[in-house]
């Protein structure tokens, strides 16, 4: 029997530039770890600054303020007796680096600056740090005075360091390190590291999870030993989600794994293990070490559900708002948004339940003096509020019916008005100024009156919902101080096609949808209807994608798919194609030829459509120079909560010029036409 030692991997809900609430809760997950028996804690990267903090990382405060922060948490007695592994910036020779500080009785003894940064995607890591690029060395830093008299030195170790100790040896990596080719824990482990510890800000996106823990897998099954794996849990103050999950793993299994998705609560992951070296004098056969276990997974639909919930109650909650409102027009992607509030309200039941009181205080201020909510349609209530906003000719009595029956079904504040009124103000004021009466495409008019005629509605739609916005709390004499936040409801497609009205209800203060598709949706709904037991969103799903804009004939109703000229189905191969793949027209369409072409090998799965090349090649060009034309748009896009990597989030993700050549003479048109041309002339030869 080797010997055994508890160990703890943190998932804490820390928030960028809160320096005293993240210290806070790494003392208090320090005292919960000792508490347990753990003699080894480690907490996520940035722990004590956040992660989010973005160009903050530039500022010299706030460095010093993480050193202060550290400070605090050496001179507290509470985290003596245990070995702690903290995240934060540091400055060292005027040289800014993503650290890990290894501190024990309230004394530093080393820290590692992160070697390889995350510098992809969503990530901007050498824009803010420097990486240590001297593997195995360190050298001495300078501790600032107020450090100085708690260390009783003025130098610590600084650099690529290990620890060994009388019965074992422990390294540590952060976040990006693991996903490395040329990953520290190999040579960590091959020089007699048998824990190591790997602190991370890994944001979640749809079905991510399983890459993560093939990731930590592979590294104890190619090298054997512990790895302990800590996240940052919610939302810190950005467009992403970090859906905690803490875990250990020996020898590829999965000893211990907390629960991703608990942004309501921070969260620890405690293990007790068996170490190599024998131990025969203290041998006892009442502590057993940990048993492996199947790790849990969550579908797509499960994952949207519970990724959405926690970062709406996370932004509601952080940023002291009143709750939130809805544009609900009877379509699909409005009542995902709404379905996501409604997951969120499950959540927050659950969490009081629980006895959760970091939960239970936001809800307090949210009902004041009344009594805590007992159902998830009480709570949604309080803090939702929808309002269905039509037009005598252009909406359908369906759509305004589903509209009042999710909201019945969720308990959502319903309001149901028609905006025709303002419309025709504001077409009164276009034809008593230029003498023109505007007039829809299916009246007569022009493409340019009828675009017009349109965007009045959308944009009165957006205006109108920040005014209830504003108001509603106040003609409801809600607890609390500060107005609701307005949701949006465009999915990625249409943000890739730039299908929206610039400045309509597309424009909010969040969307919780805006990087998941239209299939990902209705599989969400589909989901939410069996398991949230709300029959009424089988309407939803039967009914056709409309903008309702339009006025309807029996010749004429307006389509979505038809407006677009391009299937939503389509927009999301594109879009994967064009983000994930990286490929611009030429490599898209000769990708595409192989995949959708008439003359392909089909699999028995294969439901892609059988096209000609010059019909592939028309969708292709079609797809660019309206991504082109209409770029503008993703500039103003409303933040989205991240979930797909294929997003077009202009903020950092997605970094594209938005003024284009025309697209119709480029280059790249003019290759594809070259190769059908050959592709023609070879067909004909044989």
């Amino acid at each position: 029997m080797g010997r055994l030692v508890t160990v703890a991997a943190c998932a804490l809900r820390q928030w960028a530039l809160d320096f005293e609430g993240n210290t806070d809760r790494i003392i208090e997950s320090t005292r919960q770890a000792k508490a347990a028996g753990a003699r080894l804690r480690v907490g996520p990267e940035l722990e004590i600054s956040g992660y989010s903090c973005n160009d903050h990382f530039l500022e010299p405060d706030l460095y010093l303020h993480c050193m202060e922060m550290l400070a605090r948490i050496l001179e507290d007695e509470t985290c003596h007796g245990i070995l702690l592994d903290i995240g934060l910036p540091v400055t060292h020779r005027n040289v800014n680096y993503n650290c890990r500080v290894v501190c024990l009785d309230g004394k530093i003894l080393f820290i590692r600056p992160k070697m390889h940064l995350a510098n992809d995607g969503n990530y901007r890591e050498m824009r803010y740090f420097t990486p240590w690029l001297r593997p195995t060395e360190w050298e001495e830093f300078h501790l600032p005075k107020n450090l100085q008299k708690l260390q009783g030195s003025t130098h610590v170790p600084f650099g690529d360091c290990v620890i060994s100790t009388p019965d074992s040896c422990f390294g540590a990596e952060t976040c990006e390190e693991m996903w490395s080719p040329d990953a520290p824990h190999i040579p960590m482990t091959l020089d007699g590291v048998e824990i190591i510890t790997n602190s991370s800000a890994s944001h979640f996106s749809l079905q991510k999870l399983d890459t993560r823990l093939k990731l930590i897998g592979e590294a104890t099954r190619k090298c054997g030993g512990v790895y302990m794996y800590s996240n940052v849990s919610g939302g810190d103050g950005d467009r992403l989600y970090f859906d905690g999950c803490a875990m250990i793993s020996a020898t590829a299994n999965y000893l211990r794994k907390a629960l991703n998705f608990r942004s309501m609560r921070s969260t620890l992951s405690l293990q007790l293990l068996t170490l190599k070296s024998p131990d025969e004098e203290n041998f006892n056969l009442r502590r057993r070490p940990t048993l492996s276990r199947e790790p849990k997974f969550f579908s797509s639909e499960e994952e949207i559900a519970l990724c959405t919930g926690c970062y709406l109650w996370d932004y509601m909650a952080r940023s002291n708002s009143v709750g939130y409102l809805i544009p609900l027009s009877g379509g699909l992607d409005s009542c995902a948004t709404a379905v996501s509030v409604f997951s969120m309200c499950r959540l927050v039941i659950l969490a009081i339940k629980d006895q959760n009181q970091s939960v239970i205080a936001t809800v307090k201020r949210l009902f004041g003096e009344s009594a805590l909510p007992r159902t998830p349609q009480e709570l949604c209530h309080r803090v939702l509020h929808t309002i269905y906003m039509g037009m005598s000719k252009q909406s359908f009595h369906e759509t305004r019916q589903r509209a009042k029956d999710l909201s019945e079904a969720t308990g959502s504040y319903h309001i149901d008005l028609d905006i025709d009124s303002v419309y025709h103000a504001q077409k009164s004021l276009v034809k008593s100024s230029l003498g023109l009466d505007p007039k829809f495409k299916v009246e007569g008019g022009s493409e340019a009156e009828n675009l017009m005629l349109q965007n009045i509605q959308a944009r009165t739609r957006m205006v109108t919902a920040y005014e209830f916005a504003q108001i509603l709390p106040t003609t409801r004499q809600l607890a609390g101080e500060g107005g609701l936040l307005v949701l949006g409801s465009a999915n990625v497609g249409e943000a890739l096609r730039g299908y929206m009205t610039k400045y309509d209800c597309s424009s909010a203060d969040i969307n919780p949808i805006g990087s998941i598709d239209k299939a990902a949706l209705k599989g969400f709904i589909a989901w939410a209807q069996v398991k949230f037991d709300i029959p009424c969103l089988e309407a939803f799903l039967a009914a056709t994608p409309t903008a309702e804009l339009e006025p309807v004939t029996q010749e004429y109703t307006q389509s979505d798919e038809a407006d677009m000229g391009i299937t939503y189905a389509e927009l999301t191969a594109f879009g994967r194609l064009r983000k994930e793949r990286k490929m611009g027209p030429l490599s898209m369409w000769q990708h595409l030829v192989h995949v959708w072409g008439k003359d392909r090998d089909k699999g028995p799965d294969d439901q892609n459509p059988s096209l000609e090349p010059a019909e592939i090649a028309e969708k292709v060009k079609f797809f660019f120079v309206k991504y082109a034309i209409t770029r503008h748009k993703a500039t103003t896009l409303t933040p989205a909560l991240h979930c797909n990597d294929y997003s077009p989030d202009d903020n950092r993700f997605d970094l594209r010029p938005f003024l284009y050549p025309p697209f119709w003479q480029s280059w790249s048109f003019k290759r594809i036409d070259r190769e059908l041309a050959r592709i023609e002339q070879a067909r004909k030869k044989s």
